[in-house]
C-alpha cells in the first residue's frame, strides 16, 4: 500500500510542477480561479487520501502480523 501512496505522492508533486511551469505564461484571473476551484482541491484530497492510505497499511500490517502469530 505505501508504494501506492508513493505513486500518489509524486504524481502530486509532478502535478504541482507542471502547474508552477504552466503560470509562467498564464498568469490571468481565470488562470487564478482554476487553481482555486480545481487544483487546491485536488491537493486537498490527495493528501488526505496518502494519510489514509498509510493508516490502513499500518492497519493492514497489524492484522497481517497477528494472523501470522496465531498460525
Amino acid at each position: 500500500m505505501s508504494a501506492h501512496s508513493a505513486r500518489l505522492q509524486h504524481a502530486l508533486k509532478d502535478l504541482r510542477e507542471k502547474w508552477d511551469i504552466t503560470k509562467e505564461s498564464w498568469a490571468d484571473q481565470v488562470a487564478r480561479d482554476f487553481e482555486k476551484n480545481h487544483l487546491e482541491p485536488i491537493d486537498h484530497l490527495v493528501r488526505s487520501t496518502i494519510v489514509g492510505m498509510d493508516k490502513l497499511s499500518e492497519a493492514l500490517g497489524k492484522i497481517r502480523r497477528q494472523c501470522q502469530e496465531n498460525d
